[in-house]
């Protein structure tokens, strides 16, 4: 049993994705690259979601492949491409990253110049392979992008309300966001400071609560046990960027030396 992430990101692609909110996510996703030269670099987008980053990197000049286990997300993609103004859909590939034997099909064997996967491979069931699968696909001096939860006291908890939210009926599912929505809210004003619709990345606060209520599977770590993950298979953490809340999303860029 799984969150079906798919069907959130359509709904959001069709009524929340905002051309301010391309042009946030733009701002973003450059800001996150950094100096990473992308322009004529292969680039590879693991859980493209509702596809905003693939988009953004074919739009940046790359040559992109997008890879997803949810082919709900086909329907999402439709619509993210044409808002950012791409005249040609992104090429995609539907599967599982932790299908190690896929790893060698034509579009995948050859390595990527950039692997990017924010806020997926804590959704896989198995982060640790989704994580070695994941870097193998990386070039000599390539990077590896990612965002992953952070780990917080309150991690358990969070995962045993997203297994009861995925295994409950309909009922039950709408019953668990109408009461968090108000407890997150208030509680990401209070952390950060500000309001939480007022989003860089990512979906609009209303979708973001049903991902955040639903997502399951579900795994966390925290700064430097992600940092020693990847190192392991042979790669240097050039920068990471700290949750802005207790349970978010660590951002990571490492190089394979």
């Amino acid at each position: 049993m799984r969150f079906l992430f798919g069907k959130n990101w359509q709904s959001y692609a069709k009524s929340a994705l905002t051309q301010e909110r391309v042009d946030h996510a733009r701002v973003a996703f450059k800001n996150l690259l950094g100096d990473i030269k992308i322009e004529n670099q292969s680039f590879l987008d693991i859980g493209f979601g509702q596809g905003l980053s693939l988009s953004l990197a074919s739009e940046a000049g790359a040559k992109v492949l997008g890879v997803d286990i949810d082919s709900d997300n086909l329907e999402a993609l439709d619509v993210t491409y044409k808002k950012v103004g791409l005249s040609e859909k992104p090429n995609i590939l539907i599967q599982s990253i932790l299908e190690t034997e896929g790893l060698d099909k034509p579009e995948l064997k050859d390595g990527f110049d950039i692997v990017h996967s924010w806020g997926v491979l804590h959704h896989t069931g198995d982060m640790a392979l989704a994580v070695k699968n994941a870097t193998s696909l990386v070039k000599e001096n390539g990077h590896f992008i990612l965002a992953i939860y952070n780990r917080h006291w309150s991690s358990l908890s969070w995962k045993m309300i997203k297994w009861f939210y995925c295994f409950s009926p309909q009922i039950f599912k709408n019953t668990m966001i109408a009461l968090f929505y108000p407890i997150i809210y208030v509680a990401k004003w209070c952390v950060t400071g500000r309001n939480p619709k007022d989003k860089m990345r990512g979906m609009d606060f209303f979708y973001d609560v049903i991902d955040w209520v639903g997502g399951y599977p579900y795994e966390y770590a925290s700064v430097e046990e992600m940092k020693k993950m990847v190192e392991a298979h042979g790669f240097k953490c050039m920068k990471s960027i700290q949750a802005n809340v207790p349970t978010g999303c660590n951002e990571f860029v490492f190089v394979k030396e």
